[in-house]
């Protein structure tokens, strides 16, 4: 989270100078402080040194494609937001990039205006501060809200931002089958056009990273429900 007198940085990576720009205006018209480079290797670089706040992430790039970006900066314990962006429209694209450890995807031709409003809700999961229901646990699973962590039988799990916001929605919530369009209102702030398909791909992937002690049930046709086991 950056400091209150620091404006948050948001990286662009995308090879598209026209895009870039446009993208670039309307951040810094929001209150963004805005860097972009044009190709993977140099993104990649400027993750490392300049500490970004958020990262608006081409997948198709020269050098190095996004998701391997995203790949090594998770790998490497790296959780900055990441929003993907592509023009490609391909279910497994997008699927690929969310288990790359993606916070969201935004598919080209895309409002420059909805982009701003992402970027906003990413930031927000990622500088979350509240301690309504500090701390929930369900059978192995401890969450705290306050400190964002999960924890395992006491050992840490990382998540992403969303994915730790997604969690403890439904472990704040105990019992109640929450749909996906709820959850997209609720955990990504905007509405279902977007594709229920973003909530499928999170669930499952903290249900990969929780294993067998993951609370979340799924309620066929309807949505997912989080449950002591």
């Amino acid at each position: 989270m950056p400091p209150a007198d620091r404006k948050p940085l948001v990286l662009i990576v995308e090879d598209e100078a026209p895009i870039a720009d446009v993208l670039r205006l309307y951040l810094e018209r929001a209150g963004y402080v805005v860097a972009v480079e044009s190709d993977g290797v140099r993104g990649l670089i400027a993750v490392r040194d300049q500490h970004p706040d958020a990262i608006i992430l081409d997948v198709g790039l020269p050098g190095m494609d996004g998701t391997e970006i995203c790949r090594r900066m998770r790998a490497g314990g790296d959780w900055t937001p990441v929003l993907f962006c592509t023009a490609r429209d391909d279910e497994v694209d997008r699927v690929l990039g969310l288990e790359m450890g993606g916070d969201d995807y935004i598919t080209k031709p895309f409002s420059p205006r909805e982009v701003v409003a992402r970027v906003k809700v990413a930031l927000r999961h990622a500088q979350s501060t509240e301690v309504t229901g500090e701390v929930v646990t369900m059978g192995r699973v401890t969450l705290d809200r306050g400190a964002r962590r999960v924890l395992v039988e006491g050992d840490e799990i990382a998540l992403t931002a969303t994915e730790f916001d997604l969690l403890a929605y439904l472990m704040q919530h105990p019992g109640r089958v929450i749909t996906r369009d709820h959850l997209l209102e609720e955990v990504w702030g905007y509405a279902s056009a977007v594709g229920t398909r973003t909530v499928d791909v999170h669930v499952a992937q903290v249900r990969s990273k929780l294993g067998d002690a993951s609370p979340i049930r799924t309620v066929r046709g309807v949505g997912y429900s989080a449950e002591s086991s």
